[in-house]
Protein backbone atom coordinates (compact mmCIF):
# COMPACT_ATOMS: atom_id res chain seq x y z
CA UNK A 1 0.00 0.00 0.00
CA UNK A 2 1.44 3.17 -1.26
CA UNK A 3 1.38 6.29 1.31
CA UNK A 4 0.46 9.48 0.91
CA UNK A 5 2.52 12.37 -0.20
CA UNK A 6 1.75 15.52 2.34
CA UNK A 7 2.07 18.25 0.91
CA UNK A 8 3.29 21.25 3.21
CA UNK A 9 0.46 23.74 3.81
CA UNK A 10 1.93 27.30 2.96
CA UNK A 11 0.36 30.90 3.95
CA UNK A 12 -2.06 32.32 1.35
CA UNK A 13 -1.38 34.98 -0.80
CA UNK A 14 -3.33 37.81 -1.64
CA UNK A 15 -4.27 36.49 -5.27
CA UNK A 16 -7.98 36.30 -4.28
CA UNK A 17 -8.22 39.11 -1.96
CA UNK A 18 -10.18 41.31 -4.60
CA UNK A 19 -12.03 38.33 -5.61
CA UNK A 20 -15.85 38.70 -5.61
CA UNK A 21 -18.09 35.84 -6.47
CA UNK A 22 -21.04 36.08 -8.34
CA UNK A 23 -24.10 33.96 -8.02
CA UNK A 24 -24.22 30.59 -7.46
CA UNK A 25 -20.55 30.69 -7.34
CA UNK A 26 -17.80 29.97 -4.60
CA UNK A 27 -14.67 31.33 -3.72
CA UNK A 28 -11.60 29.53 -4.61
CA UNK A 29 -10.65 27.88 -1.71
CA UNK A 30 -7.87 29.76 0.39
CA UNK A 31 -9.63 32.94 -0.58
CA UNK A 32 -9.69 35.65 1.82
CA UNK A 33 -11.76 38.93 2.40
CA UNK A 34 -10.15 42.12 2.96
CA UNK A 35 -10.51 43.09 6.67
CA UNK A 36 -10.04 46.83 6.10
CA UNK A 37 -13.34 46.58 3.77
CA UNK A 38 -16.36 48.73 5.16
CA UNK A 39 -18.77 45.80 5.69
CA UNK A 40 -16.40 43.80 8.13
CA UNK A 41 -17.66 43.75 11.48
CA UNK A 42 -15.05 42.51 13.83
CA UNK A 43 -15.15 41.61 17.71
CA UNK A 44 -13.30 44.69 18.29
CA UNK A 45 -16.72 46.86 17.58
CA UNK A 46 -18.58 45.16 19.46
CA UNK A 47 -16.23 45.07 22.38
CA UNK A 48 -16.73 48.95 22.27
CA UNK A 49 -20.52 48.95 22.15
CA UNK A 50 -20.25 47.10 25.22
CA UNK A 51 -18.39 49.06 27.37
CA UNK A 52 -19.95 52.46 26.52
CA UNK A 53 -23.01 50.66 27.94
CA UNK A 54 -21.81 49.95 31.32
CA UNK A 55 -20.53 53.09 31.49
CA UNK A 56 -24.00 54.80 30.63
CA UNK A 57 -25.72 52.24 32.89
CA UNK A 58 -22.78 53.09 35.59
CA UNK A 59 -23.55 56.83 35.62
CA UNK A 60 -27.56 56.61 36.18
CA UNK A 61 -27.36 53.97 38.54
CA UNK A 62 -24.67 56.57 40.60
CA UNK A 63 -27.19 59.65 39.80
CA UNK A 64 -30.08 57.45 41.15
CA UNK A 65 -28.09 56.39 44.35
CA UNK A 66 -27.45 60.19 44.90
CA UNK A 67 -31.35 61.75 44.50
CA UNK A 68 -32.17 58.82 47.00
CA UNK A 69 -29.74 59.69 49.50
CA UNK A 70 -30.57 63.04 49.45
CA UNK A 71 -34.21 62.67 49.75
CA UNK A 72 -34.02 59.98 53.22
CA UNK A 73 -31.06 62.79 54.02
CA UNK A 74 -32.84 65.74 53.25
CA UNK A 75 -30.00 67.12 52.25
CA UNK A 76 -29.56 70.77 50.24
CA UNK A 77 -27.46 72.29 47.58
CA UNK A 78 -24.81 74.78 49.38
CA UNK A 79 -25.03 77.93 48.81
CA UNK A 80 -22.66 80.67 48.46
CA UNK A 81 -21.63 82.62 51.81
CA UNK A 82 -23.61 85.87 50.97
CA UNK A 83 -21.30 88.89 50.57
CA UNK A 84 -20.49 91.22 53.00
CA UNK A 85 -22.40 94.27 50.81
CA UNK A 86 -25.53 91.68 51.47
CA UNK A 87 -24.88 91.30 55.11
CA UNK A 88 -28.00 92.38 57.16
CA UNK A 89 -27.46 95.82 58.91
CA UNK A 90 -27.31 96.27 62.77
CA UNK A 91 -31.41 95.85 64.10
CA UNK A 92 -32.68 98.58 66.69
CA UNK A 93 -31.92 97.33 70.60
CA UNK A 94 -35.55 96.65 71.36
CA UNK A 95 -34.36 95.42 74.68
CA UNK A 96 -32.13 98.08 75.35
CA UNK A 97 -34.44 100.57 74.40
CA UNK A 98 -37.56 99.67 76.70
CA UNK A 99 -35.52 99.70 79.97
CA UNK A 100 -34.18 103.13 79.11
CA UNK A 101 -37.93 104.46 78.27
CA UNK A 102 -38.76 102.51 81.72
CA UNK A 103 -35.83 104.38 83.93
CA UNK A 104 -37.05 107.67 81.94
CA UNK A 105 -40.86 106.92 82.76
CA UNK A 106 -39.66 107.22 86.23
CA UNK A 107 -38.45 110.49 86.10
CA UNK A 108 -40.82 111.77 83.50
CA UNK A 109 -43.97 110.52 85.29
CA UNK A 110 -43.15 112.17 88.77
CA UNK A 111 -43.23 116.06 89.12
CA UNK A 112 -43.23 118.38 92.18
CA UNK A 113 -42.80 122.02 92.76
CA UNK A 114 -41.10 120.93 95.83
CA UNK A 115 -38.23 118.65 93.46
CA UNK A 116 -38.61 120.29 90.34
CA UNK A 117 -34.82 120.69 90.22
CA UNK A 118 -34.10 117.50 90.90
CA UNK A 119 -36.17 116.59 88.53
CA UNK A 120 -34.82 118.62 85.55
CA UNK A 121 -30.96 117.06 86.52
CA UNK A 122 -32.25 113.50 86.35
CA UNK A 123 -33.93 114.58 83.39
CA UNK A 124 -30.72 115.86 81.59
CA UNK A 125 -29.57 112.63 81.55
CA UNK A 126 -32.13 111.15 78.77
CA UNK A 127 -32.14 114.61 76.89
CA UNK A 128 -29.97 116.05 73.92
CA UNK A 129 -28.05 119.21 75.44
CA UNK A 130 -29.71 122.65 75.11
CA UNK A 131 -33.20 121.58 75.44
CA UNK A 132 -36.21 121.70 78.45
CA UNK A 133 -34.99 121.33 81.53
CA UNK A 134 -38.13 120.14 82.52
CA UNK A 135 -39.48 118.60 78.58
CA UNK A 136 -42.78 120.80 78.95
CA UNK A 137 -44.25 120.71 82.75
CA UNK A 138 -44.69 124.51 83.43
CA UNK A 139 -44.01 124.01 86.93
CA UNK A 140 -47.29 123.40 88.65
CA UNK A 141 -49.27 120.79 89.77
CA UNK A 142 -48.09 117.19 90.87
CA UNK A 143 -47.68 114.21 89.04
CA UNK A 144 -47.13 110.93 90.71
CA UNK A 145 -46.16 107.49 88.87
CA UNK A 146 -47.99 104.53 90.26
CA UNK A 147 -46.75 101.71 88.24
CA UNK A 148 -45.37 101.56 84.68
CA UNK A 149 -44.59 98.75 82.44
CA UNK A 150 -43.35 98.44 78.49
CA UNK A 151 -46.59 97.84 76.08
CA UNK A 152 -44.50 97.86 73.14
CA UNK A 153 -41.58 99.10 70.64
CA UNK A 154 -42.54 100.52 67.22
CA UNK A 155 -38.90 100.47 65.46
CA UNK A 156 -38.90 102.79 62.46
CA UNK A 157 -35.31 101.61 61.50
CA UNK A 158 -32.01 101.07 63.26
CA UNK A 159 -31.91 104.65 65.11
CA UNK A 160 -35.64 105.29 65.65
CA UNK A 161 -38.18 103.83 67.89
CA UNK A 162 -41.28 104.71 69.87
CA UNK A 163 -41.63 102.57 73.25
CA UNK A 164 -45.02 102.51 74.49
CA UNK A 165 -45.73 102.64 77.98
CA UNK A 166 -48.33 101.20 80.08
CA UNK A 167 -48.75 103.60 83.22
CA UNK A 168 -51.16 104.50 86.20
CA UNK A 169 -50.47 108.06 86.97
CA UNK A 170 -52.67 109.79 89.45
CA UNK A 171 -54.87 106.96 89.61
CA UNK A 172 -55.12 106.72 85.62
CA UNK A 173 -54.49 104.33 83.19
CA UNK A 174 -52.71 105.42 80.54
CA UNK A 175 -50.27 104.94 77.93
CA UNK A 176 -47.33 107.33 77.24
CA UNK A 177 -45.28 106.97 73.69
CA UNK A 178 -41.50 107.93 74.12
CA UNK A 179 -39.34 108.43 71.02
CA UNK A 180 -36.00 107.37 71.43
CA UNK A 181 -33.04 107.28 69.08
CA UNK A 182 -29.64 105.04 68.84
CA UNK A 183 -26.55 105.26 67.49
CA UNK A 184 -22.99 103.56 68.29
CA UNK A 185 -24.92 101.88 71.49
CA UNK A 186 -25.86 105.11 72.83
CA UNK A 187 -29.40 106.15 73.70
CA UNK A 188 -31.31 109.49 73.71
CA UNK A 189 -34.90 110.88 73.88
CA UNK A 190 -35.33 112.30 70.56
CA UNK A 191 -38.30 114.43 71.41
CA UNK A 192 -41.46 115.18 73.60
CA UNK A 193 -43.46 112.01 74.84
CA UNK A 194 -46.64 111.67 73.80
CA UNK A 195 -50.04 110.25 76.14
CA UNK A 196 -52.47 108.11 74.33
CA UNK A 197 -55.15 105.85 75.32
CA UNK A 198 -55.30 103.22 77.06
CA UNK A 199 -56.60 100.00 75.68
CA UNK A 200 -60.27 99.92 76.14
CA UNK A 201 -62.10 97.11 77.88
CA UNK A 202 -63.60 94.14 75.87
CA UNK A 203 -66.64 92.52 76.07
CA UNK A 204 -66.48 89.07 76.02
CA UNK A 205 -68.37 87.20 74.07
CA UNK A 206 -71.94 85.38 76.11
CA UNK A 207 -70.95 81.98 77.12
CA UNK A 208 -72.71 78.83 75.48
CA UNK A 209 -74.89 77.39 77.94
CA UNK A 210 -73.79 73.93 79.32
CA UNK A 211 -75.15 70.60 80.56
CA UNK A 212 -74.15 69.79 84.05
CA UNK A 213 -73.45 66.91 85.71
CA UNK A 214 -75.00 66.82 89.19
CA UNK A 215 -74.03 63.64 90.41
CA UNK A 216 -70.40 64.20 89.43
CA UNK A 217 -70.57 67.67 90.84
CA UNK A 218 -72.11 66.28 94.29
CA UNK A 219 -68.92 63.99 94.62
CA UNK A 220 -66.20 67.07 93.61
CA UNK A 221 -67.94 69.26 96.15
CA UNK A 222 -66.98 66.84 99.02
CA UNK A 223 -64.26 65.80 97.59
CA UNK A 224 -62.31 69.34 96.36
CA UNK A 225 -62.08 71.02 99.93
CA UNK A 226 -59.45 68.62 101.08
CA UNK A 227 -57.41 69.04 97.76
CA UNK A 228 -57.70 72.38 98.01
CA UNK A 229 -56.45 72.80 101.47
CA UNK A 230 -53.60 70.41 100.99
CA UNK A 231 -52.94 72.59 97.90
CA UNK A 232 -52.31 75.67 99.89
CA UNK A 233 -50.08 74.37 102.26
CA UNK A 234 -48.31 72.13 99.58
CA UNK A 235 -48.55 69.06 101.46
CA UNK A 236 -47.00 66.43 98.76
CA UNK A 237 -47.99 63.36 101.23
CA UNK A 238 -52.02 64.71 100.98
CA UNK A 239 -51.59 66.18 97.73
CA UNK A 240 -50.68 62.92 96.15
CA UNK A 241 -54.04 60.87 97.35
CA UNK A 242 -55.75 63.11 95.16
CA UNK A 243 -53.60 63.25 92.04
CA UNK A 244 -53.53 61.24 88.93
CA UNK A 245 -50.21 58.74 88.38
CA UNK A 246 -47.76 60.82 87.04
CA UNK A 247 -49.38 64.19 87.63
CA UNK A 248 -46.96 66.63 90.58
CA UNK A 249 -48.49 69.84 91.79
CA UNK A 250 -46.38 71.59 94.42
CA UNK A 251 -48.74 74.18 95.79
CA UNK A 252 -48.99 77.01 97.64
CA UNK A 253 -46.78 77.04 100.66
CA UNK A 254 -49.24 78.45 103.06
CA UNK A 255 -49.15 81.71 101.38
CA UNK A 256 -52.73 81.38 101.89
CA UNK A 257 -54.81 79.13 103.87
CA UNK A 258 -58.17 77.54 102.36
CA UNK A 259 -61.49 79.34 102.87
CA UNK A 260 -64.30 77.52 101.11
CA UNK A 261 -65.14 75.75 97.88
CA UNK A 262 -67.72 78.53 96.63
CA UNK A 263 -68.74 76.55 93.33
CA UNK A 264 -68.09 73.69 90.67
CA UNK A 265 -68.89 73.63 87.36
CA UNK A 266 -69.32 69.71 85.92
CA UNK A 267 -69.99 69.31 82.26
CA UNK A 268 -71.32 65.85 81.07
CA UNK A 269 -68.94 63.85 79.93
CA UNK A 270 -66.44 60.84 79.56
CA UNK A 271 -63.82 59.57 82.13
CA UNK A 272 -62.21 62.59 81.25
CA UNK A 273 -63.47 65.99 82.11
CA UNK A 274 -62.78 69.57 82.38
CA UNK A 275 -64.12 71.17 85.59
CA UNK A 276 -64.23 74.74 86.99
CA UNK A 277 -63.70 75.30 90.68
CA UNK A 278 -64.28 78.70 92.43
CA UNK A 279 -62.08 78.41 95.86
CA UNK A 280 -62.50 81.28 98.55
CA UNK A 281 -58.72 81.74 100.17
CA UNK A 282 -57.51 83.71 103.02
CA UNK A 283 -55.31 85.76 102.86
CA UNK A 284 -53.31 86.33 106.08
CA UNK A 285 -52.16 90.23 107.01
CA UNK A 286 -48.52 92.13 107.89
CA UNK A 287 -48.33 91.98 111.77
CA UNK A 288 -49.48 95.03 113.18
CA UNK A 289 -50.61 96.45 116.90
CA UNK A 290 -53.22 98.52 118.08
CA UNK A 291 -55.99 99.70 116.07
CA UNK A 292 -55.03 98.61 113.05
CA UNK A 293 -54.29 94.51 114.51
CA UNK A 294 -57.90 94.97 115.80
CA UNK A 295 -58.88 95.66 111.77
CA UNK A 296 -56.43 93.59 110.68
CA UNK A 297 -57.80 90.20 112.85
CA UNK A 298 -59.97 88.93 110.08
CA UNK A 299 -58.38 87.89 107.04
CA UNK A 300 -58.96 89.19 103.82
CA UNK A 301 -60.54 86.78 101.08
CA UNK A 302 -60.34 86.26 97.46
CA UNK A 303 -62.51 84.27 95.45
CA UNK A 304 -60.30 82.67 92.55
CA UNK A 305 -61.55 80.46 90.00
CA UNK A 306 -59.61 77.00 88.65
CA UNK A 307 -59.48 75.04 85.85
CA UNK A 308 -58.96 71.59 86.79
CA UNK A 309 -58.62 68.11 84.17
CA UNK A 310 -59.95 65.03 86.10
CA UNK A 311 -59.88 61.25 85.33
CA UNK A 312 -61.99 58.72 86.64
CA UNK A 313 -59.84 55.79 87.98
CA UNK A 314 -62.12 52.51 89.27
CA UNK A 315 -64.89 54.87 90.14
CA UNK A 316 -63.00 57.29 92.01
CA UNK A 317 -62.01 61.26 90.58
CA UNK A 318 -58.66 62.06 90.70
CA UNK A 319 -56.68 65.62 89.23
CA UNK A 320 -54.38 65.30 86.14
CA UNK A 321 -54.09 69.40 86.01
CA UNK A 322 -54.23 72.38 87.86
CA UNK A 323 -54.40 75.92 86.18
CA UNK A 324 -55.76 79.39 86.05
CA UNK A 325 -59.43 79.38 84.33
CA UNK A 326 -60.82 81.41 81.21
CA UNK A 327 -64.19 81.36 82.20
CA UNK A 328 -65.70 84.53 83.42
CA UNK A 329 -65.84 85.31 86.98
CA UNK A 330 -69.48 84.77 88.63
CA UNK A 331 -70.87 86.07 91.47
CA UNK A 332 -69.54 86.41 94.81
Amino acid sequence: MGRRTTIEQKPQTDLYADYAPEAGDQAPAGAQRDRSAPGWRGAGGRWLSWVLRIVVWLVLLLIGYRGITAIVLNERPPTAAPSPAASKSPSFPTALASAYALQFGQVYLNASPATAAQRASELAAFLPPGGDQQLGWNGSGTLQLQSEQVAGVAVSNAQHAVVTLLARVNGNLMELGVPVYYAAGALVVSGEPAWLSAPQRAVLPSPAPASTDPGTQAELMSQLPAFFQAYASGNQNTLSRFLAPGTSVTGLGNAVTFGSLASVAVPVGGSTRNVIATVVWHVPGQAASGAAAQQAAAPAGLEMSYALTIVNRSGTWYISSIGPSLQAAGPA
